[in-house]
């Protein structure tokens, strides 16, 4: 829930800002008569990711762009870092890291002279240059590989380096956009397992990412984008409850036979299969209504081989939120 009361304060003062690493309220970005993105509030708290979601088209990047000083907005406020978009884009683009689709890689260089470059750019002192150039090649496993020209490097290497970069000058907040993208899984593994590591030096972190499984992997939050707005916002297992009550299978030790059993008057009976059927409690709670149904079934003669939820999916959400045609 936003506190919607902070946003009259202005910038830097306030115990929020020492609290959230991206703060936006109603932003808006027009092109001409198309508002590519509209009224977006996010509160993203330093030690959280945030997974940005939605379709082709959907103001994803114009947001992270809005976010990055990139772009200013057309409408609304951000701060990210303490500094406001608007009126500070210099102090946001020195204090965050951004990874983008088009990562800008300097293909003659070695992957050494490269972070070396950026961290001159950065400001960066020789002596912690150095430590921080070994630092990140060896937490992307690029150490051995520091001498090669970026050009041989594999796309997963490239994508690692450019996440290097982000964090030569140790932003305390990320925008990474498809961080995974063209990496094998082992290399989208180690990615993910580090963006986890960076959550919990205290980053704010938000990814934009295709990938429903990853977001659900590493996000503490996920927010949807649908047509420029933020459709649903929320945890994994916040979003699956807009799916309605919680959904059980029972499976049965024979066959149905075109027969259910007799069940309570407010079990709803959700889907019907040749030995299991699925249902919903139209009332009360499950952790107490489960067992007393599966002493009935029993008691009838029915043998129960298993009672559990139905898994619920981030894909399901999605879709209800987008729209299958959108997907």
């Amino acid at each position: 829930m936003l506190n919607y009361g902070l946003w009259h304060l202005p910038p830097r003062q306030g115990a929020f800002m020492d609290e959230y690493g991206i703060l936006a309220q109603g932003l808006g970005k027009q092109f001409d008569d198309f508002w590519a993105v509209r009224d977006v509030h996010l509160q993203v708290p330093y030690g959280e990711v945030l997974a940005l979601l939605g379709p082709n088209g959907a103001g994803k990047t114009t947001t992270l762009r809005m976010l990055t000083a990139v772009l200013t907005p057309s409408r609304g406020r951000a701060w990210v870092a303490g500094h406001s978009v608007r009126h500070q884009p210099q102090q946001v683009r020195a204090a965050v890291g951004v990874l983008t689709e088009q990562h800008g890689l300097y293909k003659r260089m070695t992957a050494e002279e490269y972070l070396y470059f950026f961290g001159r750019l950065y400001g960066l002192d020789e002596p912690v240059l150095s430590q921080r150039v070994e630092k990140w090649l060896r937490f992307f496993d690029l150490w051995p590989h520091r001498q090669r020209r970026v050009g041989g490097y594999s796309k997963g290497m490239r994508q690692k380096l450019a996440l290097a970069r982000a964090l030569m000058h140790e932003p305390r907040v990320l925008l990474l956009d498809e961080p995974t993208s063209a990496m094998d899984p082992a290399s989208a593994y180690r990615v993910r397992a580090a963006i986890r590591e960076l959550r919990s030096s205290e980053r704010a972190i938000v990814v934009c990412t295709h990938n429903l499984t990853e977001a659900e992997q590493i996000a503490d939050r996920i927010a949807i984008l649908h047509q420029g707005r933020i459709a649903a916002v929320g945890s994994p297992e916040e979003l699956k409850a807009r799916l309605g009550p919680p959904e059980f299978e029972v499976v049965l030790g024979r066959a149905l036979n075109g027969t259910l059993p007799d069940l309570p008057a407010f079990v709803e009976v959700t889907h019907v299969g040749p030995d299991r059927f699925r249902f919903r409690w139209t009332r009360g709670r499950s952790g107490q209504l489960n067992p007393l149904l599966l002493q009935g079934l029993l008691a009838q003669g029915w043998p129960v081989l298993t009672l559990a939820p139905v898994p619920r999916s981030l894909e399901q959400v999605y879709l209800e939120v987008v729209g299958h045609d959108d997907a």
